[in-house]
């Protein structure tokens, strides 16, 4: 049985309820799928009405390429499967000669033609550059070679391209690797649909996996109630941007400023949007009933829209200096926030809730690539109980799950419960002011994380 039937099967068993269909388009997809893990981008600190605000990141990344990540390609590997040793930077060893090596991803566009690649693949071969694998993007005119290879230390990015411009390649793109790039395409693409099948709040992030650091907006649906505006039933590609209807109506747009999307990675990306959609509205089942300090007992569990009425209960229980802390602005707008914090879309939401099933607390984990925001409110009446540095813990452990470097709170110096739940995590902190208002920042490195007080969050939505 290959590794893809394997993969599967495994989905079959651990996701009830996901048609036989399904799987096997899912299998097709991950055969013809890659993706990265690195993506990156940024909103403001008050919740957008409209869409996830995410940036382009502001420095481009080391290569030759302006900075822009891209999926992994479809097609045949060469080269061994994975490196010996790789350090955190992406260095490698060479198998054994002594000398440094270096992981690199690269893509080019060579013609259509025969010989072309052997070509380049001998270019490369006389710079002792060797080819881990090789995925192909198929285009009207020419076709984009999508590389992993392991180069001596010694190459530059620049020399790089010059051998493969030399060897006729056009428009290259190069970045360094790191071990992640290892790992075989479709087992991997294949765990990322069974994570959106398990949760809605998936979508956004296995986008960016699938798809490289890229800029993702959830827009609402056009006025005069036409699902995705313009975009057609199929969606549109344009160069550097595509756009897809989103499950739930609107648009769902993503831009890649400096490295064009191919048709292959247009018909993944629609492929995982149309996943979604057919599996509906879901989260996981799990929950946690935890006891308090005083003896009191509450369950935490994953939240979404559904929840928007209990929420807005929570909001008529709360004072006008909670509601303050908490959004930053006038207390009266403080519902309209609610559909969009509470949605799969941009984020994760962990409700704590009484044995009555009313909502005390809410935790909201909004994606924000490096810099994921975290954001508490805790009704009145249990505050200083222990439940917001519960739910903060958890989201964290969530945070760090997907990759993040970092998390950051958005509160005022008055906010003591804020300041010390983020304290209390045992992660290094940074504090900023801006604008009047105090910006916690904490890091989430490897050593960060292996020294502190996180909770298990992560089991709830495993469940």
């Amino acid at each position: 049985m290959s590794d893809v039937t394997h993969a599967v099967a495994h989905l079959a068993e651990h996701v009830p309820g996901v048609p036989v269909m399904l799987l096997a388009s899912m299998a097709a997809l991950a055969a013809t799928a890659g993706f990265r893990t690195r993506w990156t981008r940024r909103h403001g600190h008050a919740p957008p009405t409209d869409d996830t605000g995410s940036r382009p990141p502001s420095a481009p990344a080391a290569g030759s390429g302006a900075g822009a990540g891209a999926g992994s390609g479809a097609g045949a590997g060469i080269g061994n499967d994975t490196a010996a040793t790789t350090a955190s930077d992406g260095r490698a060893d060479d198998g054994g000669e002594g000398v440094d090596s270096a992981l690199w991803r690269m893509r080019t566009t060579v013609r259509d033609t025969p010989g072309s690649l052997a070509a380049l693949c001998a270019a490369l071969a006389e710079r002792r550059v060797d080819i881990l694998s090789l995925q192909t993007h198929p285009l009207a005119e020419g076709t984009v070679d999508e590389f992993l290879l392991r180069a001596p230390g010694e190459l530059t990015a620049t020399e790089l391209v010059e051998v493969v411009s030399a060897a006729g390649g056009a428009d290259t793109w190069t970045e360094r690797a790191d071990a992640h790039d290892l790992v075989d395409a479709p087992t991997r693409v294949l765990a990322l649909a069974a994570r959106t099948a398990q949760d809605a709040a998936e979508l956004p992030l296995a986008l960016r996996q699938l798809l490289g650091r890229c800029t993702i907006r959830s827009l609402p649906a056009a006025a005069g109630g036409r699902p995705g505006g313009e975009v057609p039933p199929e969606g549109s590609l344009e160069d550097t941007v595509l756009r897809l209807r989103a499950p739930e109506g609107g648009v769902i747009t993503v831009e890649r400023p400096y490295l064009p999307f191919t048709p292959a990675e247009f018909a993944r990306a629609r492929a995982l949007v149309e996943l979604d959609a057919r599996l509906g509205p879901r989260l996981p089942r799990g929950r946690d009933v935890l006891t308090l300090a005083e003896g009191s007992d509450i369950t935490v569990r994953r939240a979404d829209t559904r929840d928007v009425p209990a929420a807005k209960a929570m909001h008529e229980r709360c004072s006008a200096r909670t509601l303050g802390m908490r959004y930053h602005g006038p207390v009266g707008d403080a519902d309209r926030y609610l559909n969009h914090l509470l949605s799969p879309r941009f984020g994760r939401t962990l409700a704590a809730q009484t044995a009555s099933g009313r909502i005390v607390g809410l935790g909201h984990l909004l994606w924000d690539g490096d810099e994921t925001e975290v954001a508490l409110l805790v009704e009145d009446a249990w505050q200083h109980r222990g439940i917001g540095g519960e739910l903060l813990g958890r989201l964290v452990a969530m945070a760090a799950e997907t990759d993040c470097a970092s998390v950051y709170a958005v509160t005022q110096a008055s906010n003591t419960g804020m300041v010390a739940a983020m304290r209390g995590l045992g992660l290094p902190l940074d504090y900023q002011i801006e604008e009047g208002t105090l910006v916690i920042t904490a890091r989430l490195d490897s050593a960060s994380r292996a020294a502190a007080r996180l909770p298990q969050g992560q089991r709830i939505g495993r469940d």
